[in-house]
């Protein structure tokens, strides 16, 4: 569904091409100081303009509708909307019968026996991560001094990612990115075993995140290839502090102490120049395609603080049960 959380609660809303996104965050405490100001940062690193970036620049001012009063949230549901203003829903008349290979075009259709708004993906499209971004804002405010930073560390494989970004751009291609992510200053205690480590509730929103494929902790699938002796964290003091960080900061699904490390694998933005084969659903013949519109060749660019804004959501849930 569209709604995360258990005490810090999220619930999104909008389509890419409709009126507005945003989001409605219940489990704020009153009185956490909030200005407008506050969500600029990191809203324009989300914003499109940089080389490889969609076309399509939106002002995202936003909008707090409830929960905030005199610069202070109250402890009511807290409403964020972002209007949409600079659309071309023309650009996607074809796919309503067309879907494009790689996007949710296809199951959206058969899902929503057609009454999905195609529009820019709709519900579907990246625009949504905006929502995310400005509930992280407010996560990151009720989890200080815990630190959150997400950046992008290679694309198409190479740590040359403006190279790669050009030769996807020159070839009217796209190309995928691995985004790592750290937080500092955490506690040790939060999670619980199982169902609701903090390995699984990370997973959970991260993959919420369109185009992402894969996430992992620590040292991740190169543990596979290590012995025990190899990956084995030794300790150094009764703190919990440990000379390598192979866990990635969480042990038994619950936080150690140390830094939490995860890393993530974006995908090739599925829109590209290039004609692609589909079915057109109204006839059942195979036909090309020829994808109109304004696209991200590297989406991975607009990734990171994406990825903060999520894992600041679960750790502001988790911190308000300890």
């Amino acid at each position: 569904m569209n709604t995360f959380g258990r005490i810090f609660k999220i619930s999104i809303f909008g389509e890419s091409h409709g009126p507005a996104v945003g989001v409605t965050i219940d489990g704020v405490k009153p009185g956490l100081s909030l200005q407008l100001d506050d969500f600029t940062h990191d809203i324009s690193r989300r914003k499109s303009g940089a080389k490889g970036t969609t076309p399509r620049i939106e002002d995202d001012v936003p909008e707090i509708i409830s929960g905030w009063f005199n610069g202070f949230t109250t402890g009511a549901p807290l409403t964020i909307i972002f209007r949409n203003a600079n659309t071309q829903s023309g650009d996607y008349e074809r796919i309503k019968d067309l879907p494009r290979p790689g996007h949710a075009d296809f199951v959206a259709h058969q899902k929503f026996n057609g009454y999905n708004d195609y529009r820019g993906g709709g519900h579907f499209s990246g625009r949504l991560t905006l929502a995310l971004v400005a509930a992280g804002v407010i996560a990151k405010k009720v989890i200080e001094p815990i630190n959150v930073s997400a950046n992008l560390i290679s694309v198409g494989g190479s740590s040359d990612i403006e190279g790669k970004i050009s030769k996807a751009l020159e070839s009217r291609d796209s190309v995928g990115g691995i985004v790592e992510c750290i937080a500092n200053n955490l506690p040790v205690g939060l999670g619980e075993p199982f169902f609701d480590s903090v390995e699984s509730l990370i997973s959970h929103i991260v993959f919420a995140v369109p185009a992402i494929k894969g996430i992992e902790f620590g040292s991740g699938f190169s543990a596979a290839a290590m012995t025990g002796s190899q990956h084995n964290d030794k300790f150094l003091d009764a703190q919990g502090r440990t000379s390598t960080n192979n866990a990635g900061g969480i042990s038994g699904g619950i936080t150690n102490g140390n830094e939490l490390v995860f890393r993530v694998a974006v995908k090739p933005t599925s829109s590209i120049g290039i004609p692609q084969q589909t079915v057109n659903m109204v006839n059942g013949k195979t036909e090309n395609l020829d994808i109109k519109g304004r696209h991200d060749a590297c989406i991975a660019l607009r990734v990171p603080v994406v990825i903060e804004a999520v894992t600041a959501i679960v750790l502001a849930d988790l911190s308000e049960e300890l």
